[in-house]
């Protein structure tokens, strides 16, 4: 798994040990030397598909736990990737909502979204074209454009930009669709709170990287073990803001 072992490398320096973790049934959550989050994948859990070492979790480094996100068990990669996503130190603009750059330069453009994000309508209302790719069968709609996630040979080509929602990591898509945009003279942006901001997402071809910083992670996680909800800046104002880093 060359991008996650890479992503991993590229966040060693700031290893540290486990203060918490949380597996909600929305978002996952780590504190280690950062704050990191991302969607949890694989609920609901099978009967006796335990998380590796449960209950030992902060026992472990953020660097060690991090290795879970190459797991086929999908809480555990949510868990890994969580785990990677506080690994990497804040950076990039402050307090910019990229789905707000979307809607202003998607005017009469191709755009082709992996993952159903919000603001779909206000895109899809200056868009000359919208496709949104979604693994949940129960979210697509073909007359609204939203199709399976396996289409994305048939809708990448000839795209303006292409969104990839971070969370595909978790279940090892996000390499195949970097590489598909890399085929396309398309902007390619990997967003959501998933999002790892790390440089190695540029070298696979993305030129945005849309993503979190936990500004309070103790707050962020108690909310996570409490609630079914999104994460975002309105039910986690304060403790949770943008960042934007472009390649």
């Amino acid at each position: 798994m060359k991008l996650i072992d890479e992503l991993i490398e590229s966040g060693r320096e700031n290893d540290s040990p486990v203060r918490d973790v949380r597996a909600g049934v929305s978002w996952t959550g780590v504190h280690g030397k950062y704050g990191g989050v991302c969607k949890t994948y694989g609920i609901p859990v099978a009967h006796g598909n335990y998380t590796k070492d449960m209950g030992e979790l902060t026992n472990k480094t953020t660097l060690e736990l991090a290795e879970y996100a190459k797991s086929w068990n999908l809480v555990e990669a949510s868990i890994g990737v969580a785990a990677l996503n506080s690994l990497m130190k804040p950076r990039g603009k402050k307090n910019i909502n990229a789905q707000d750059i979307i809607i202003e330069e998607s005017h009469l453009k191709k755009v082709v979204m992996v993952g159903k994000f919000p603001k779909i309508d206000e895109i899809r209302s200056v868009a000359r074209e919208l496709w949104i790719l979604e693994a949940n069968p129960n979210l697509t709609n073909p007359k609204e454009g939203i199709i399976t996630s396996e289409g994305a040979e048939y809708v990448f080509p000839g795209s303006d930009i292409i969104i990839i929602t971070g969370s595909t990591l978790i279940n090892k898509g996000l390499e195949r669709y970097l590489n598909l945009a890399q085929k396309e003279d398309a902007y390619t942006i990997v967003m959501g709170p998933s999002t790892t901001m790390s440089d190695v997402l540029f070298d696979y071809g993305a030129d945005m990287l849309a993503g979190v910083e936990l500004l309070d992670p103790e707050a962020i996680l108690r909310k996570i073990s409490q609630s079914g909800g999104m994460i975002n800046t309105r039910v986690c104002r304060g403790e949770i803001g943008f960042r934007v880093l472009e390649g």
